[in-house]
């Protein structure tokens, strides 16, 4: 990163609030990971610029922000995302302050509670040596065997279990559509500008981005580019002549009512792969699939066969008292997801100065939206991260294709 809007603000693009036609900073995309972006550049005292971010779904009917289960855990196989996670923790308890605008104060029913990942025999090691990186990273993190998950949890069926990680503290539930509301609100009052429209194509030379066009017909110039567009962002990348091995992977949430009220639940992820946690006075549920049987589609239509035929008897076998529930509800949603190592893209292009990446979290990027837009704002104005270095999740390991995984990918 070279500090690209620094530079502009030093030289020329000072008025792009009076003329629509030039931004100091477009990000393209105002779901969680934009508008996370736009807050914190607005919120620094050092940036001056103009901020604009171009959504095509201003309602987030189908933006993976408002179907995702809002969900924030410490548990991560890399230091990064655990640091990530520590700070989107602290800023999310703090949004009634942080986040007021006027007299509206926003509220996401934040709700403290554990996250208990399941291990069989070569799964408990696992849990073991990440257990050992979240404790260095700071996370409050247990470890228990069979026998104290079974004294700890007797609705748990532990038949087959080695033992389980328990987060103590900074882990939990919240409502996404508030969080994005507020963070979109306070953005909007600190100056960002949103534009009800979409990216078609990009103007740029060998080295960096001139312009984009939006389908409303209206050309942009803009001195940076971020790609925050969710699991669009392969196909946005694509305009700028970008290879991102980032694309839409269907995930379907179940809801469910039990006739048994199981009292202080965790968030369980359990071995074969589902999840399930409480939600008010029903349940939520889903299940990762195998990567043969998860295909990039845009669809979100809900396959209600997975959770007859896959979720419901491992659900049932590991939590007897899920043997008699009925499904209620049910919506599908999308992760942005990276299959190249499942782990987010963020930074600068190594080539491309002035395009920057927010991209391809899989699963994880509601709860880590906080820290990556504080460190892209912080690159956009200083050419540096000051805060949180995830320089590890450049676009540069792509390119080299060095690996940098998240293991626990839920």
């Amino acid at each position: 990163a070279v500090g690209v809007v620094r530079k502009l603000l030093n030289v020329s693009v000072m008025n792009a609030m009076e003329d629509r036609n030039s931004t100091d900073v477009l990000i393209a995309g105002g779901g969680i990971m934009g508008s996370a972006t736009a807050y914190f550049l607005a919120a620094n005292p050092s940036f001056s610029g103009s901020i604009t971010v171009v959504e095509k779904d201003p309602a987030y009917q189908d933006c993976s922000t408002t179907r995702s289960v809002g969900s924030i855990r410490q548990q991560f196989s890399s230091a990064d995302n655990i640091k990530a996670s520590r700070f989107g923790w602290e800023f999310i308890s703090n949004v009634s302050t942080t986040l007021k605008v006027d007299a509206t104060v926003p509220d996401v029913s934040l709700i403290p509670a554990c996250y208990l990942i399941l291990g069989e025999q070569q799964g408990w090691a696992e849990l073991q040596r990440n257990h050992k990186i979240q404790t260095e990273a700071g996370a409050n993190v247990e470890l228990l065997n069979a026998n104290m998950l079974g004294h700890d949890y007797p609705w748990l069926n532990t038949n087959g279990i080695a033992g389980g990680s328990r987060g103590l503290e900074g882990e939990g539930w919240f409502d996404p559509y508030s969080l994005l509301n507020a963070i979109r609100k306070k953005a909007i009052d600190l100056g960002a500008v949103y534009l009800n429209d979409e990216v078609v194509s990009i103007g740029q030379d060998a080295s960096s981005i001139k312009s984009v066009k939006l389908r409303s017909g209206t050309s942009v110039d803009c001195g940076a580019l971020v790609n925050a567009a969710g699991p669009y962002a392969g196909d946005f990348a694509k305009l700028a002549g970008i290879r991102l091995p980032v694309g839409p992977r269907k995930r379907n949430v179940f809801v469910l009512h039990c006739r048994k009220t199981i009292k202080a639940m965790p968030m369980v992820i359990d071995i074969s792969g589902f999840y399930v946690r409480p939600e008010g006075e029903y349940y939520i549920c889903g299940i990762s699939p195998t990567s043969v049987s998860d295909p990039e589609t845009y669809s979100l239509e809900v396959d209600y066969s997975i959770f007859d035929q896959l979720v419901w008897p491992l659900l049932a076998n590991r939590i007897p008292a899920f043997e008699s529930v009925r499904v209620v509800n049910a919506w599908a949603g999308h992760y942005d997801y990276n299959e190249f190592d499942m782990n987010g893209i963020v930074g600068a292009h190594p080539e491309i100065s002035n395009y920057y990446f927010a991209n391809g979290f899989s699963g994880h990027g509601l709860q880590h939206a906080p820290a990556v837009g504080r460190g892209l704002s912080e690159l956009l104005i200083f050419g540096e991260y000051r805060s949180l270095d995830l320089g590890r999740l450049s676009y540069a390991r792509i390119l080299d294709e060095q690996s940098y995984a998240e293991k626990i990918i839920i």
